[in-house]
């Protein structure tokens, strides 16, 4: 049994932040629009009323004309340099993350990306193909790499990737499969997940008394075996399952293993928190808001029970915004910064687990320009 990893030391600031999302629309236009077969009446569709008493998602962030091109994300990069004060000449290190990518080969996301934003060419593509817990592995690159100034930048766009017809309605491989090995519910993956395109400056101060915690849990995993299950199951496309052979469209979906995140979020999440308290003592109590990843509502819901914490302190969007993915704890920031919640130096925690598996937790100071004194006068 491999000893579980512990927080090191993280000496980076947050020093700007953008987001954007799609709009929001009621979970009941979203089911007229895709039109989810009934398992048990097949001649009718399941309403917003039953998709969100199944996922507890009252709404969506879903804009597939919006997010019809990489534009998007370059735009929501583009407003976190700004928010920093800062151009791209002035970054070190670009982290793309993404668990749907445009181009999935070569990492043409981050080329086309770096390429529009005008970064410059020494500075080298670094693509993640991560899911809900992808802002904690590109924060441990970002420190890996000692770089001094990082530009991360997170996007999750289902609405393109599911390929809805022209009428908005989920495709045949979402709407009745028999062949994905989670197949009776790959209609869930699309109610669930959302659209959004977020971007993060982190910029390295030797002062900054930060912590970090990443782990894969592959080797061991809160005192037992190790997790293999990737928790979200999409085998089409590659090597496995070729495009061009009979059943790669079917295999080519988001399935949730719904047993499994649960059990994974909910001891993953306290793994974290217990991580971070036994690192430095009262954590809590020294951060103005505790970041966690909108897996889903009752998920959520239950880590703020477990850990005592005011709703105010830790803030959550699932309900309205449906599951964002890696952006999602920065929606949160950013509903944060734009309200007048958070104050030049506040100290803010992210903790998120997701699909591989991963899970990770890291604390860092707010420095957005816009937060100091000065700037709000």
């Amino acid at each position: 049994m491999t000893t579980p990893p512990a927080p090191v030391p993280f000496p980076y600031a947050i020093t700007g932040a953008h987001t954007t999302l799609g709009p929001v629309i009621t979970m009941d236009t979203w089911a007229k629009r895709a039109r989810v077969p009934h398992r048990r009446h097949p001649d009718s569709c399941l309403d917003g009323t039953s998709i969100t008493r199944l996922l507890g998602v009252e709404s969506k962030s879903w804009g597939p004309e919006q997010f019809a091109s990489l534009d998007a994300v370059a735009d929501a990069a583009r407003a976190a340099l700004a928010s920093a004060g800062l151009e791209p000449a002035d970054v070190t290190a670009v982290v793309t993350v993404t668990c749907t990518p445009y181009q999935v080969m070569l990492d043409q996301d981050a080329f086309t990306l770096m390429r529009t934003l005008g970064i410059p060419d020494h500075i080298l593509p670094l693509q993640l193909g991560s899911g809900c817990a992808g802002l904690a592995r590109a924060a441990a690159l970002v420190a890996q790499l000692r770089a001094k100034r990082a530009l991360i930048v997170s996007y999750n766009v289902p609405s393109r990737v599911v390929g809805l017809d022209e009428d908005g309605a989920l495709p045949a491989n979402y709407r009745g499969n028999s062949v994905h090995p989670y197949g009776k519910s790959v209609w869930a993956s699309p109610a669930l997940f959302s659209d959004a395109a977020a971007a993060v400056i982190l910029e390295r101060d030797e002062d900054v008394d930060g912590l970090l915690l990443y782990s894969r849990d592959s080797q061991s995993f809160d005192g037992g075996p190790g997790v293999s299950d990737p928790l979200i199951h999409f085998p089409g496309g590659g090597a496995d399952h070729p495009a061009a052979l009979p059943g790669a469209a079917e295999m080519s979906c988001y399935g949730m293993n719904a047993p499994e995140i649960t059990r994974y979020y909910s001891r993953g999440m306290a793994l974290n928190h217990r991580a971070m308290e036994a690192a430095r003592p009262g954590y809590l109590d020294q951060v103005a808001r505790l970041y966690t990843h909108q897996a889903n509502p009752s998920l959520v819901d239950e880590f703020a029970r477990s850990t005592g914490l005011p709703t105010e302190k830790v803030p959550s969007n699932v309900r309205r915004l449906g599951n964002t993915v890696t952006p999602s704890t920065l929606a949160l920031l950013h509903t944060d910064h734009i309200e007048g919640n958070l104050a030049h130096d506040d100290m803010a925690c992210f903790s998120v687990v997701g699909s591989g598996p991963e899970r990770g937790t890291f604390i860092a100071p707010l420095r957005l320009p816009a937060l100091q004194p000065s700037a709000r006068a």
